[in-house]
C-alpha cells in the first residue's frame, strides 16, 4: 500500500484525485494540502465526498511520501518545489503545464517524462517524475497519434474542440459563471492555444515533418468533457484508417475506436477516450471525446501512478459514464 499526498486539494482536479484514490486498492491518501482550508474537512470543498471520508485539509507536507500530486495553478509547481523538499524516493506527478515541454522537462535535476501513456508507456513505467498532459492536448493527440506514427500527417489539420466550464478551473470568472455560460457558446484563443506546443512536440516525435495544426477551442454550456473533431486529407480508405487506429491502440486500456458516431456523454465521468473515424471525398474526419477532469487530468495522473508503481493500469479507474 503506497501513501499519496495531494498539493492543492480544493480545486476540481484535487477533488477528482481524492475521489479516485479513496477507492484505489493499492494507494491511500496520507495528506491533502491546502493553504486556505487547513483544518477543514475535504467535504467542505467537495460536498460529493460527504460521508465517504473524514480527511481534513492540512497546511503541512509529509516529505517522505511515496507519491505526490501537484494540483496547483499553472506556474506554481516550480515555486512549490523550490520551497518544499521531498525524499529521493518520492515520485512526483505534476498536473500543471510547468514541465510538459522539452525545454522545461528538467527542473532541479529532476527529469519529467511527458505522461501520455498511449505514447510514452515504457518511459512512464521507469519514471520518477511525470508531467501530466493538458486536457485539450490529450484529446487531440489521441485523435492524431496513429496518423503521425504512420507518417500520414503531412497535410494541414483543422481541429475544432469544445470543453466544459470546469476546464477554466474552480475560481469563478466572467466566462464561467452560470448567467454567461448557460445557453451560450463561444470560441477563445483561436489558433494560439497553449496546448498546441505539447501536441506538436508529441506528433513530431513520431513524424518529423507534419502539416500545420489549425486549432479552434470553444467554451461549451456544460460542465465537463471535451469533444474534438479534426479533419485532414487522407488518400487511403476508411477501412484502412480504422485498421490503422485499432492496431495503434490494440494494447491501450483507455483508448477505443467506435464503429458508430460518438457523443460526449459516453465518456464523461470516466477515464476513457472514444474515437470515431469518417471518410468523405478524400478527407478523414476524426472525432475524439474525453472527460477533461479525468482522462484530461486526474484520471490520467492516477493511470500514470499505476504504471510507475507497477500496478494494474486501470486500477481505481473502472468508472461508469451516465449516458441517460
Amino acid at each position: 500500500m503506497i501513501k499519496a499526498g495531494i498539493i492543492g486539494g480544493s480545486g476540481y482536479t484535487g477533488g477528482e484525485l481524492i475521489r479516485i484514490l479513496l477507492n484505489h486498492s493499492q494507494a491511500e491518501i496520507d495528506f491533502v494540502f491546502s493553504t486556505t482550508r487547513a483544518g477543514k474537512k475535504v467535504s467542505t470543498a467537495h460536498p460529493d465526498l460527504l460521508g465517504l471520508t473524514e480527511i481534513e485539509f492540512t497546511g503541512e507536507v509529509n516529505s517522505n511520501i511515496d507519491v505526490v500530486f501537484l494540483c496547483l495553478g499553472h506556474g506554481n509547481s516550480s515555486k512549490f518545489l523550490q520551497e518544499n523538499d521531498f525524499s529521493e524516493g518520492t515520485k512526483i506527478i505534476d498536473l500543471s503545464n510547468g514541465f510538459r515541454l522539452e525545454k522545461d522537462a528538467v527542473f532541479q535535476g529532476k527529469e519529467f517524462v511527458y505522461g501520455l501513456p498511449e505514447l510514452n508507456k515504457s518511459k512512464i513505467e521507469k519514471a520518477d517524475y511525470i508531467a501530466n498532459p493538458g486536457c485539450f492536448a490529450t484529446t487531440i493527440q489521441l485523435a492524431l497519434l496513429p496518423l503521425a506514427k504512420a507518417g500520414l500527417l503531412g497535410q494541414d489539420v483543422h481541429i475544432n474542440a469544445v470543453t466544459g466550464s470546469t476546464g477554466a478551473g474552480v475560481s469563478p470568472s466572467a466566462t464561467s459563471h452560470f448567467s454567461w455560460r448557460n445557453n451560450n457558446v463561444s470560441w477563445y484563443k483561436p489558433f494560439t492555444h497553449q496546448h498546441l506546443r505539447e501536441i506538436n512536440e508529441s506528433l513530431k516525435s513520431l513524424q518529423a515533418a507534419t502539416g500545420e495544426l489549425f486549432f479552434l477551442p470553444n467554451r461549451g454550456n456544460f460542465t465537463r468533457g471535451i469533444l474534438a473533431t479534426a479533419y485532414t486529407k487522407f488518400e487511403e480508405s476508411e477501412d484502412e484508417a480504422v485498421k490503422l487506429y485499432k492496431d495503434f491502440y490494440s494494447k491501450a486500456v483507455f483508448a477505443h475506436i467506435a464503429e458508430d458516431p460518438i457523443n460526449l456523454k459516453q465518456v464523461v465521468n470516466t477515464n476513457q477516450c472514444h474515437i470515431h473515424l469518417h471518410k468523405h471525398e478524400g478527407v478523414l474526419l476524426i472525432t475524439s471525446a474525453t472527460d477533461n477532469l479525468l482522462k484530461g487530468a486526474s484520471g490520467q495522473a492516477v493511470q500514470n501512478m499505476n504504471l510507475m508503481f507497477g500496478f494494474k493500469e486501470s486500477e481505481g479507474l473502472q468508472l461508469k459514464a451516465g449516458v441517460f
